[in-house]
Parts: structure tokens; C-alpha cells; sequence
């Protein structure tokens, strides 16, 4: 059976998942929160973005939250210089910000949520 649709096809996928992945109306935002435990900085960092992201990326992003405690390594791998760290993974280009995320206008436009309003 050599009855193949063109949704079986990889290159067909594959390009379909970069026009999805592409698309400018509904971006998916990959974040990842590095913490260092429960301290104040990183809760509040946590519940910031969460804040931030429930009311400007409804269900068009995931946040994975990474304790540097128990996974230390990813220091390094990551090249992290402080923490709490938000790095936004996708859509590209990648962007980190560092600190407890409070200042939700300048997290925004380091995210590319939203332009510089003075065309800066």
C-alpha cells in the first residue's frame, strides 16, 4: 500500500511545523526560571512571571522552573550569572532577564511582548 496522504510525508510535516512555529498572530513563548531554593527573590520571581504570563500569554506558553540547588550543573550549561533567571527559549531570539521580574513593562518588552513605544 503506496497510499500515502501528505500528512505522512516529513518534509510536508516538518514544514507545516515551521509555518506554526513561525506564526506571528500566536507565538508559543518557551520560558525557562532558573531559582536558587524558595528564598523571597525567587517566590517572587515565580509568582511575577506567572502573573505576566496568565494575563499577556494565555495558553501560549510554558514555563519550566529549574532549582539550581538540585539540578547545579545547568549553571554552567545555561552560562547563568545570577538568579532568578528567566530565559526565553522560543520564539527566538533567545532572551534572559535577571531578578524578581516586578518592573512588568520592562519584562515585557525583554521578552518582545511588546515594542518600545518610543521606537527606540
Amino acid at each position: 500500500m503506496n497510499n500515502e496522504n501528505e500528512q505522512d510525508n516529513p518534509e510536508d510535516v516538518s514544514s507545516e511545523f515551521k509555518k506554526l512555529m513561525t506564526k506571528a498572530e500566536n507565538p508559543v513563548f518557551c520560558l525557562r526560571l532558573y531559582v536558587a531554593g524558595a528564598n523571597f527573590h525567587s517566590l517572587a520571581a515565580l509568582k511575577n512571571i506567572k502573573n505576566i504570563c496568565e494575563e499577556y500569554l494565555p495558553r501560549q506558553y510554558s514555563l519550566e522552573v529549574i532549582d539550581i540547588y538540585q539540578q547545579p550543573g545547568l549553571i554552567i550549561v545555561d552560562n547563568l550569572v545570577a538568579v532568578p533567571t528567566l530565559v526565553k527559549e522560543l520564539p527566538l531570539p533567545i532572551k534572559k532577564l535577571i531578578g524578581d521580574l516586578s518592573n512588568t513593562p520592562k519584562v515585557l518588552l525583554g521578552l518582545n511582548i511588546v515594542s518600545d513605544s518610543k521606537g527606540n
